[in-house]
């Protein structure tokens, strides 16, 4: 992982940028000599992923009723189109 200081990232931002799309590089962020920010590419998931995660947490028995709290204090917006 390459480091960059804080005023090297911002300086050339659009090319830090361009390597982390075109080659998957990652860059460690240093401010005073201390890491303070990582720029890279976004960590690979997939759908059975989610299924897991959202199967590993359930939700608990008092979701449906706050869901249905929250729908009840939506307001319809006016159709503005069908005139």
């Amino acid at each position: 992982m390459k480091r960059l200081t804080a005023t090297e990232a911002a300086r050339g931002f659009a090319n830090v940028l361009d390597a982390v799309e075109r080659d998957g590089q990652s860059f460690a962020v240093v401010r005073h000599g201390r890491e303070v920010a990582r720029i890279g590419p976004p960590a690979a998931t997939s759908g059975r992923r989610l299924k897991d995660l959202l199967a590993e947490h359930r939700p608990d028995d008092d979701w449906a009723g706050e869901l249905s709290e929250l729908r009840g204090g939506l307001t319809q917006a006016p159709d503005r189109w069908s005139d």
